[in-house]
């Protein structure tokens, strides 16, 4: 009985060892999963961002210039937000699924940064601003219809909308946003689908009418409406 005894022990043992390193594996296999979300974009690689200087580097001129995220297009008086501004305007954080086109989502990712009620409460829009459309950094590898630089429309109701959650986040999981995940800045938008999700945001533009996006420019199959699919939600 203690042979048995011994053995059921040492059986248990090892069984717990072996579960263990099964959850350390897909725990770093999903972690590996999430911290590659996005790594596919359309940009020429001719740029990054320092978030500990705020500077973008432009590598084609190997020039340095401070980030700042111009605000204009149908407003009073146009803003210039540097990027240690645009932190200290009330920067909430929250956790939101990201739901790719091509079918596959992460789920909880914590973001940070702040609503877009943050920039309008700070410009004078003209009345006949219904969209606003974001502009990326850098160009694009190709120019769909001339659209040489990513870009992405939304109406200003859904950015106004709490209940949509859209975010414009410097933060991704408690760090600054890598350039592969847009850095310096990127729109969150949950409930659509993530090409919408526009990264490397250096412009806000308010306009009377929408903009199709640059991804639905080059594939005309994806609408500028891109809602996620009520069965990828969760309840």
């Amino acid at each position: 009985m203690s042979t048995k005894g011994g053995i059921g022990r040492r059986m248990f043992i090892k069984s717990l060892g072996a579960i263990s390193i099964l959850f350390a594996t897909l725990d770093s296999s999903w972690s590996s999963f999430v911290s590659s979300l996005g790594v596919r974009t359309v940009e020429k690689d001719n740029f990054s961002f320092d978030s500990n200087t705020g500077k973008i580097y432009f590598k084609d001129h190997q020039i340095k210039e401070p980030y700042r995220l111009i605000v204009d297009g149908l407003v009073e008086k146009p803003l210039f937000i540097t990027y240690s501004e645009l932190k200290s305007m009330n920067p909430i954080e929250q956790t939101s699924d990201f739901h790719c086109v091509e079918g596959w989502s992460v789920s909880g990712i914590k973001w940070k940064g702040i609503r877009f009620i943050e920039i309008f409460n700070r410009v004078k829009p003209d009345k006949s601003s219904k969209y606003i459309t974001f502009h990326s950094l850098g160009e694009t590898r190709s120019k769909p219809k001339g659209q040489g630089h990513y870009i992405e429309s939304f109406p200003l109701d859904a950015l106004l909308d709490e209940k949509k959650q859209i975010l414009l986040a410097f933060e991704m999981n408690g760090k600054p946003l890598t350039h592969d995940h847009g850095a310096p800045l990127r729109v969150i938008s949950p409930f659509d689908l993530a090409y919408k999700s526009i990264k490397f945001v250096h412009r806000i533009e308010f306009d009377k009418k929408p903009r199709d996006g640059w991804w639905t420019i080059a594939n005309p199959i994806y609408p500028y409406h891109a809602p996620v699919p009520k069965e990828r939600l969760k309840i």
